[in-house]
């Protein structure tokens, strides 16, 4: 791998996690743009590392250091889960920081237009589909005090 391709990678990692920070921290959420940047960059080293070490082996498999990342990346995730009695929050935050690990992985295998779209894609769903969320608790709400909610066990 020239050193050209390691610094595309890493900037287009770094790129990619930091838009998908911005979102995050402009919605004041725990883990934004330091995390995701770091997330997505680390994930793009270890699958460059991985194929610059298997090139020309017919022995290695890439696809097992993406499994390790995605066990890892499951770790960090549910540090950022906070449980309260019946609220859990911190779901959305660690499915982003999730995805950040996949835009990294599409950065250091050099697919740079699945990682725009990848990117673009998260950003519309943590913005757009906020507000769908927002209407769905509200009618939550609403649906908690009139009883509607309410299970019966008999």
């Amino acid at each position: 791998m020239f050193p050209s391709e390691f610094l595309l990678g890493l900037l287009a990692a770094s790129v990619a996690g930091g838009a998908v920070g911005i979102e995050r921290e402009t919605s004041n959420k725990s883990a934004g743009l330091r995390t995701n940047m770091l997330v997505a960059v680390g994930s793009s080293v270890f699958v460059m590392i991985s194929t610059n070490l298997l090139e020309g082996s017919e022995t290695g498999d890439p696809s097992r250091v993406m499994g390790q990342i995605v066990t890892g990346i499951g770790f960090l995730g549910a540090g950022v889960i906070l449980h309260r009695g019946t609220n859990v929050k911190g779901l959305t935050t660690a499915a982003t920081i999730w995805c950040s690990a996949a835009l990294g992985c599409l950065a250091g295998f050099g697919l740079y237009w699945e990682l725009a779209a990848t990117t673009v894609l998260i950003i519309i769903i943590n913005t757009l589909l906020r507000r769908t969320d927002s209407l769905f608790n509200i009618k939550k709400k609403n649906n908690d005090k009139t009883g509607e909610n309410s299970k019966n066990f008999e």
